[in-house]
């Protein structure tokens, strides 16, 4: 192991080269689901098909509706552990970058590694046929419901809940910012190619961070209620946009900035810093 220029430690090698591998096959897996996550919300805010659940259970079962479907969602899950395994060397190596050995970059590393593999473990057992767990919104109400009996349950929840909210702000805010530019190794292109990556950079992390703060702001009133039905997944929480005085506009373009992150995401699959 050897460091870059920067300072941050690497492996040499064949294994550099298959963290650098999964990363990308990872991105570009993040961005199949986001991209049908938000076509299936934009659906739903248009009155189409509203028994379909907008989340990644939702996403896989349009999958296991296409030609050769078992084995694209077997290759989700494959995808899944590719960012499993990225994150989990930037939590143990270091990422890419002057910051990459930070602690609080190591941690966050460490926390993503863990959700995308509990993402993962979802996926594959759904590729099995076991249905990965039922719906995100049920998994949520149940997890909510087990932390809430916990001695200081309630503090959990609402410790949790808050920071999935202050975190989808600090994605919001970045994404205004095009922190996302950091990460990018973009190529000498014309400059409207990185007006593109911008306008998709700043358009799906509003959109996401927007899902994050209204998810993790549920989790803190289920907490505060002491009531786990407060706790609301993906698809709860992407139906309550349209119940805004916005109405089905504002999960329109929640939805379609969804979408706009998937993009994002194949195109930081090509040029992301790893």
């Amino acid at each position: 192991m050897q460091s870059t220029s920067g300072g941050t430690p690497v492996q040499d090698g064949a294994p550099r080269t298959g963290i650098v591998v999964a990363a990308r096959v990872g991105l570009a897996t993040r961005g199949v689901l986001y991209v049908l996550v938000g076509a299936i919300a934009l659906r739903i805010a248009f009155g189409e098909d509203p028994g379909r659940q907008a989340d990644r259970q939702g996403a896989l079962a349009g999958l296991a509706g296409a030609p050769l479907g078992r084995v694209m969602i077997w290759a989700v899950g494959i995808g899944l552990v590719g960012m499993t395994l990225w994150r989990l060397s930037e939590a143990v190596f270091g990422g890419a970058g002057p910051d990459g050995k930070k602690a609080g970059k190591r941690l966050a590393g460490a926390f993503r590694a863990v959700f995308y593999a509990v993402a993962a473990v979802s996926v594959f057992a759904f590729a099995a046929g076991q249905g990965g767990g039922g719906s995100g919104d049920e998994q949520s109400r149940d997890a909510t419901a087990s932390v809430l009996e916990w001695p200081g349950g309630r503090w959990l929840v609402a410790l949790a809940g808050l920071g999935v909210a202050v975190g989808g702000v600090v994605i919001a805010v970045s994404a205004l910012r095009r922190k996302f530019r950091d990460d990018l190794a973009l190529p000498s292109w014309p400059g409207w190619v990185r007006g593109v990556v911008d306008v998709l950079g700043i358009g799906g992390g509003l959109a996401r961070g927007a899902l994050f703060a209204a998810a993790g702001g549920c989790a803190f009133y289920a907490a505060v209620e002491y009531d786990p039905d407060k706790a609301k997944g993906v698809d709860d929480t992407l139906r309550a946009f349209a119940g805004t005085p916005a109405g089905p506009w504002l999960l329109v373009a929640v939805a379609a900035g969804l979408v706009l992150f998937g993009l994002f995401s194949w195109a930081a699959a090509a040029w992301q810093r790893v």
